[in-house]
């Protein structure tokens, strides 16, 4: 029998990406990747790796996860090395216990291989850091959508109230949604929230504003996905991390002009 690693690519810089990982990428004879995995990874593959697209846009999947759990047995059968390479973790988000499941039920070997979640990760380019020891003692790790669309079944009650940072995952189509719903759970309309659109990448954008205006402040930027939502008071760290880099930056520039 073969083997299949169920491999975390991470968040979109490709330098990110763990040691393990390579390897595995660089040893497959077989890779199935998702749409936000970086394309500078694909590179290290063999030359004669069979490279197959399983990508999936908002409301438009290209290969079913059926038919993705079919062609990971069908491979792991004929004594391939097999990597299904994802964005982010495996197991964040990433249907990666539901494809462990189906190779564990029809007998196919497999490993999963932790890759840094874009939770944790955009946040950090960001300057924003997802915990804090005065202003993030917990943090959550939520989707922002749900099979059937808007995530109403999310206990946004609990989140509001108990925990002091939110990271949201795929919540763009319903930052409206989610922004009422906390407000309405008794969460502050002035509660600091960031979108970060392709955090880690050189495309890297970040918006900053409140559970009020930011529905306003994503229309006027025209920000759009894929982007994380951070909710919370440590994106007043980043805010204010950002400030002091541009005023030390200006400092430089007025000095070297001087000097000139």
């Amino acid at each position: 029998m073969g083997k299949v690693y169920l491999i975390g690519a991470g968040p979109g810089d490709p330098d990110l990406i763990t040691v393990k990982a390579l390897k595995a990428i660089q040893q497959a004879d077989v890779i199935l990747y998702d749409r936000l995995v970086n394309q500078e990874l694909l590179n290290e593959a063999k030359p004669d790796a069979d490279l197959i697209y399983c990508g999936k846009l908002p409301k438009l999947h290209l290969m079913k996860q059926e038919t993705i759990n079919h062609l990971l047995i069908k491979y792991g059968k004929k004594k391939k090395f097999v990597v299904r390479l994802k964005g982010g973790d495996p197991f964040v988000f990433g249907r990666g216990a539901e494809e462990a499941e189906a190779l564990a039920k029809n007998g196919v070997a497999y490993e999963v291989v932790p890759g840094i979640t874009s939770g944790i990760a955009a946040p950090a380019y960001a300057d924003i850091p997802i915990t804090h020891r005065e202003l993030g003692r917990s943090f959550a790790v939520v989707t922002g959508h749900c099979k059937n669309g808007e995530p109403s079944d999310i206990q946004w009650d609990y989140l509001a109230k108990s925990v002091d940072t939110l990271a949201i995952y795929m919540g763009m189509s319903n930052l409206s949604f989610i922004t009422e719903q906390l407000i309405s759970c008794g969460k502050s309309a002035q509660t600091p929230i960031a979108i970060i659109q392709e955090g880690t990448t050189a495309n890297q954008k970040v918006v900053t504003g409140t559970l009020q205006n930011i529905v306003h402040l994503v229309e006027q930027h025209q920000v759009k996905n894929p982007a994380m939502i951070v909710i919370g008071e440590v994106v007043k760290v980043g805010e204010k991390l950002q400030y002091l880099k541009d005023r030390f930056r200006d400092q430089e520039a007025i000095s070297a002009l001087k000097a000139f």
